[in-house]
């Protein structure tokens, strides 16, 4: 028997992280999992963000996938490692959860030359300290400065990314971040949503400063750990499709995946 991939977010923004893996590796089958419902996690408590990744996991498995992205960095800076370490091996041992922090965190140190770096995120993943917690494992002489732009996603999710009146939120927390840390070389955006600022953070960042995504970086990181586990590898169901559920109204998912897809997916609704 083999499955599709699945992809899991809290909402919207884990469709950039899709897009790119679906470039890389566009031979395989996916699902998109949005549990919009009941987004977003990051003012959420850790036993109900747990709670809450734990279930729509489950939810995957039952649709047949041995392998889930935790495409959103709350649910991978609060629940992933107490899904890998105590829920897999008793509900589902022969499966993988894998997240997106440490493929990001891995990268930023071969990066820097100043040592020093800036996560922009929310406010969950900032107050989780999991960005600075992985990157002192990997590098521990970079420093690692936070700032949450709780502005940022709903200027995205409104569809007023590319408008005049996003300039200033922009401007405000890179303005922020930069005269908190001057010698910032390496910014990276820890959440999926705010790729789609890209063009306007472009706009107000200073030169020599590296903007970092993670799409690409976690698409190139499923790569290796495939070729790395033939095992999982030859489980994966190689058909180039791609499925998309949502706890809220598919409806409105749709709109949305024009946004952060560019172009718009038929999805279906599933209870949580």
């Amino acid at each position: 028997m083999t499955g599709p991939i699945g992809v899991f977010d809290s909402g919207y923004g884990g469709l950039t992280v899709l897009k790119e893996i679906v470039a890389t590796l566009p031979q395989y089958d996916y699902i998109y999992f949005g549990d919009n419902a009941r987004a977003p996690y990051g003012n959420r408590g850790f036993d109900t963000i747990h709670t809450y990744t734990l279930q729509c996991v489950q939810h995957l498995f039952d649709m047949g996938c041995p392998l889930v992205i935790l495409a959103c960095n709350t649910a991978s800076a609060r629940a992933l490692r107490t899904i890998q370490q105590k829920d897999l091996p008793r509900i589902a041992p022969d499966r993988r959860v894998l997240g997106v922090i440490r493929p990001t965190t891995e990268m930023v140190g071969t990066l820097t030359q100043s040592s020093e770096v800036g996560i922009l995120a929310t406010k969950g993943t900032v107050a989780s300290g999991s960005y600075p917690i992985e990157i002192n494992k990997f590098f521990p002489h970079v420093k690692v400065h936070q700032l949450a732009c709780p502005m940022w996603v709903p200027i995205i999710e409104n569809g007023e990314a590319d408008s005049e009146g996003a300039d200033y939120f922009v401007k405000k927390y890179l303005d922020q971040i930069l005269t908190d840390a001057p010698d910032i070389d390496t910014l990276v955006l820890a959440c999926t949503h705010y790729p789609i600022l890209t063009k306007k953070i472009r706009q107000f960042l200073p030169g020599g400063i590296t903007l970092l995504s993670q799409g690409k970086i976690v698409a190139h990181s499923l790569k290796d750990y495939l070729q790395r586990h033939p095992e999982m590898e030859v489980r994966l169901s190689k058909n180039g499709g791609r499925k998309y559920f949502t706890t809220d109204d598919p409806g409105i998912f749709e709109k949305q995946t024009e946004i952060f897809l560019g172009e718009t997916v038929k999805t279906e609704y599933i209870a949580p």
